[in-house]
């Protein structure tokens, strides 16, 4: 798309990042209803507005990976990521590891600036 700088490359992941544990399919789809369930349930008291768009941005790539893993053969939990972003020097991914990546950052951030999730920010 933009000379070597940015391409688009089609990959089919069945592991997590940089295809760790290609085998691991299912316990990948299990970690990830867990996150879901457990970013749904402390979401319910948030009062930060940060923190809530930290865990938005979390809880959508963990659904966007996990319908991959749903919807894709050989389907329910078995299914490969589609990852199609390709940058130099770097792994493919997918915004929905982009969206993971950067609510790992704002959550890193406001823990260390000391923002409580049940705080007006």
């Amino acid at each position: 798309m933009i000379g070597t700088l940015l391409q688009l490359e089609l990959v089919h992941n069945s592991g997590a990042a940089f295809s760790v544990g290609n085998s691991a399919g299912v316990l990948f789809a299990m970690v990830s209803l867990a996150a879901i369930a457990g970013i749904l349930h402390f979401s319910r008291s948030l009062t930060s507005k940060r923190w809530a768009t930290a865990l938005g941005l979390l809880l959508g790539g963990v659904i966007g990976n996990l319908s991959d893993r749903c919807f894709r053969a050989p389907y329910w939990f078995r299914g490969e990521v589609i990852d199609w972003i390709k940058l130099p020097h770097w792994p493919v991914f997918n915004l929905a590891d982009t969206s993971i990546v950067i609510s790992a950052v704002a959550i890193a951030l406001l823990l260390i600036n000391n923002v409580k999730p049940r705080q007006l920010s």
